[in-house]
């Protein structure tokens, strides 16, 4: 007897999906989505203030596979860099956390609200602090503890050692690498050390380096420091007659920026630390193979069922 299904299936395949959140926005994945990849990278910190300000360390980094999502939608949080410091005894400003406020999965511990912390500060010419703590840490100065700023383990890495030795213009931690210890600075043109690499991701399809350290800030002759690769600033400088401004970490890349160069009143504004890179927030979902339904008239359904060839 003819067997009566009543619907044909045919197979359908839908395309992987990656969405880039360059600023904060609301997600959600699409229907039959269960896991996705991801990528959380928050805003890098600002450089520090006057000549040899040390390098702002990167945001944190965190890479995600197989993570589990909800069906409902879920606030996205992309954290703004620190900006630059202003004063040659403070620190520079942090970045802010990049998260996501997705509920947990039951029954998934690789699922629900994730997030990376802000990068840390770097430090002014004349302060006595340690660099900023953060996803990776900012450099400490010269008359600073013998010890960059820390990083969060899993993030991020700890910024450029200053104290004793008078070391000058560390550079700030990366995803990949912890900063440079500072320079001498005797004789000029031996201070302003590279900030700390970052890593390679590869969630948009090719590879693109993230969370790079910034740069120490130098005095003359070529002495600042390059940024790590992944959106770190170089350091600040003078070069007569050029003037070297820190530069700002790359937006989207959670940099940090470089430390200020030449702070005098001949060279005004080369002493302000650049201003960290914002962060970025990547959820890349799978293809997916799914199945639609193509339902019969009924009059086509009862004649194929008369003349037995309905199955």
């Amino acid at each position: 007897m003819p067997r009566l299904i009543g619907a044909a299936l045919n197979p359908v395949l839908l395309p992987e999906v990656i969405t880039t959140f360059n600023s904060s926005g609301t997600h959600t994945v699409a229907p039959n989505t269960e896991k996705v990849d991801m990528l959380i990278v928050a805003g890098g910190a600002g450089g520090g203030h006057g000549y040899y300000g040390t390098g702002g360390g990167a945001g944190g980094f965190r890479y995600f596979t197989n993570f589990y999502m909800p069906s409902s939608s879920f606030p996205i949080t992309v954290g703004a860099g620190g900006a630059g410091g202003t004063d040659i005894n403070g620190v520079a400003s942090n970045g802010a956390n990049s998260s996501i406020g997705a509920t947990a999965v039951p029954g998934q511990p690789n699922s629900g609200p994730a997030s990376s912390i802000g990068g840390g500060g770097g430090t002014g010419y004349d302060s006595t602090s340690v660099g900023g703590t953060g996803g990776s840490g900012g450099g400490t100065n010269y008359q600073g503890p013998d010890s960059g700023g820390a990083g969060t383990v899993g993030q991020g890495n700890p910024g450029g050692a200053g104290g004793p030795g008078n070391k000058f213009g560390a550079g700030g931690g990366g995803a990949g690498a912890a900063g440079s210890v500072g320079g001498p600075g005797s004789p000029i043109a031996t201070a302003g050390t590279p900030g700390g690499v970052g890593l390679a991701n590869s969630i948009t399809g090719s590879p693109v380096f993230y969370a790079g350290g910034g740069g120490g800030g130098g005095y003359a002759n070529d002495d600042e420091g390059v940024g790590g690769n992944g959106g770190g600033g170089n350091g600040g400088n003078y070069v007569g007659p050029v003037l070297r401004y820190a530069q700002a970490g790359t937006a989207n890349t959670g940099g940090g920026a470089g430390g200020g160069g030449s702070a005098t009143t001949a060279f005004p504004g080369t002493g302000t630390g650049g201003a960290g890179g914002s962060g970025v927030v990547i959820v890349k979902e799978p293809a997916i193979n799914t199945q639609t339904s193509n339902c019969w008239d009924l009059r086509a359904v009862f004649r194929a069922s008369a003349a037995g060839n309905w199955s």
